[in-house]
């Protein structure tokens, strides 16, 4: 006869109820945006090339990375504004004279979004036994339950690039000390805003999905 005795209790261990911590969506949105005429900010040395442009063709584009900040409603209780700033690569292709070869420049251009999402209430503090030995304990610094959002984008669509002059462009505003220095130091120089040449001008297609979730437990 077949020992029965370890699959009885294999069986009943897997009634048992187990308590996990999982992180729970509470509320979620996916968007399709087309962002026109971004101005694409570079560094002074590539600002030149783009000042002495007789075309500038933007190639293709890519996340950077993206800045997420989370702030509670005042008016309505368990939601949240969640303010999102995109930061894009965008490599260009330059045709600076007739019988010159094209060089090819990077630049950034910038989006923020606004959502906002159902993330539930939560008024404690959150403690944790973790011990770090090369800092401060982590057990003595509390943290406040507020929920996590996470945000999926996929690369962007150029739908479109114009070059103008600085002067004509009617909606110009400085926008280059937006750019971090941790972002900027990957391009090999500080970014400018061209007062007197000519604004790189591009159009994407950005298709992304907003998540706004909280740890739970269930059993």
């Amino acid at each position: 006869m077949p020992d029965l005795s370890n699959r009885h209790r294999i069986d009943h261990s897997c009634k048992e109820a187990v308590c996990i911590d999982a992180g729970r969506i509470y509320d979620s949105c996916a968007d399709k945006d087309c962002y026109e005429d971004l101005p694409c900010y570079f560094t002074e040395r590539d600002q030149m090339v783009i000042d002495r442009a007789l075309n500038v063709r933007a190639r293709k584009a890519e996340v950077l990375t993206t800045y997420i900040d989370v702030e509670p409603l005042p008016f309505n209780s368990g939601y949240f504004t969640c303010d999102l700033t995109f930061f894009f690569e965008v490599e260009c292709e330059v045709t600076t004279g007739r019988n010159m070869p094209n060089c090819t420049v990077c630049g950034i251009c910038i989006v923020d979004k606004k959502v906002i999402l159902y993330g539930s209430e939560g008024s404690v503090k959150v403690f944790s036994s973790e011990v770090r030995t090369d800092g401060s304990d982590r057990q003595e610094m509390p943290t406040s339950n507020m929920p996590k959002c996470t945000v999926q984008v996929a690369e962007p669509i150029v739908l479109g690039n114009r070059l103008v002059d600085a002067c004509d462009w009617k909606h110009r505003k400085c926008g280059c000390g937006a750019i971090p220095d941790a972002i900027a130091s990957r391009f090999g120089g500080a970014f400018t805003d061209p007062d007197d040449g000519k604004i790189f001008l591009v159009t994407l297609g950005v298709f992304c999905i907003v998540q706004l979730s909280r740890n739970v437990q269930m059993l």
